[in-house]
């Protein structure tokens, strides 16, 4: 303990004299380099932290957040600028936008004709129900979910009726596939706003 203690004060006054205390001069200015350069270092590692913490949520969007040790958060973001904390938050923004998507399928009629049958619908996220979606489906919710319930929905809408009453019957057609689509894709946490056959 006497040797580190003899140890340091052998070190302060060489420090003292290398800083510009004693006669030297030239010291000083080695010092203040050093000085302004950790500031420089200390300023930039907090900007770096500062623009690293916050994400902004555009117009017409919504975001939940995973955290490295939590998981994913209930708490469902609005638009504008939020905090996150860096490299343990990641924000997952998705377009609660309403979005158009045509399907196209050929199915057989009740005559045991096959038709070719386009269906555009107007879809998005349900923005109260985004952790579960995330969970189950992922981002590209709308690629593995319409065409497979949309192909379903028009089989045995399109069955029930023949090729003639497809076309002489089309608003009936058009609000029955309309109700199932709907009901099909809440069990997804998508909202079909609009369905139109063409």
């Amino acid at each position: 303990m006497q040797r580190v203690l003899g140890t340091l004060r052998a070190l302060v006054p060489s420090f003292r004299a290398s800083s510009g205390a004693g006669e030297g001069g030239s010291g000083g200015g080695v010092s203040a380099a050093s000085v302004l350069t950790r500031a420089a270092i200390g300023l930039g590692l907090l900007g770096w932290g500062f623009s690293n913490s916050l994400y902004n949520v555009e117009g017409g969007h919504k975001a939940i957040v995973f955290n490295r040790l939590t998981g994913l958060g209930e708490r469902v973001y609005d638009e504008g600028t939020h905090i996150m904390i860096p490299w343990f938050d990641r924000p997952i923004i998705y377009d609660c936008r309403t979005q158009p998507r045509e399907i196209v399928s050929t199915t057989g009629s009740k005559d045991l004709q096959m038709v070719d049958v386009r269906l555009r619908v107007l879809f998005k996220p349900d923005p109260s129900r985004l952790t579960r979606m995330y969970r189950t489906l992922g981002m590209d919710f709308d690629e593995r979910v319409l065409p497979s319930i949309g192909n379903e929905v028009l089989k045995s809408v399109v069955a029930q009726f023949n090729a003639s009453e497809l076309l002489t019957r089309r608003e009936q057609v058009s609000r029955e596939v309309k109700q199932r689509l709907v009901a099909r894709a809440r069990d997804f946490q998508i909202l079909v706003d609009d369905v139109s056959l063409t």
